[in-house]
């Protein structure tokens, strides 16, 4: 069991890296002056490549996380509270992510309606969600 949840671990913090870092590419796409295609295109280059393995990163980590829920029973049981509320982040994220891809094809269409700052607060919702379940795994409130 121990082997699958350090992969698991492994696979859930490259997921939000990636989760982190594509919004990023998102507010510099996001300042691109217009008639600037060359960065354009490079940016979204950038963000597809990104997405695609964040895809993968994203499938490893649910699998690995379905096989510790499932075949071993963790936060099965009486008193495991924390792991329905940690599911429900795990849902949100899973939302974030499809947002995401999204977003990504309303930049390749030229039809994003955003500016930078909104894509800087938009940034910060992987963050929060990251610290409530990793708070919710450790620390077990309920």
């Amino acid at each position: 069991m121990l082997w699958v949840k350090s992969f698991h671990i492994v696979f859930v913090a490259s997921w939000f890296a990636g989760l982190f870092y594509l919004p990023r590419i998102f507010v510099n796409l996001a300042m691109v002056e217009p008639g600037s295609t060359a960065e354009r295109e490079r940016l979204l280059l950038m963000a597809r490549k990104l997405m695609r393995f964040t895809n993968l990163l994203m499938v490893s980590a649910l699998v690995l996380g379905f096989w510790l829920w499932l075949g071993y029973g963790v936060g099965m049981g009486e008193g495991n509270g924390w792991m329905h509320a940690k599911l429900t982040v795990v849902a949100l994220v899973l939302g974030y992510h499809h947002y995401c891809a999204r977003l990504l094809k309303r930049f390749m269409a030229d039809a994003n309606t955003h500016g930078h700052v909104w894509y800087r607060w938009f940034n910060e919702i992987p963050v929060v969600l990251m610290v409530i379940a990793v708070v919710l795994v450790v620390v077990k409130p309920f």
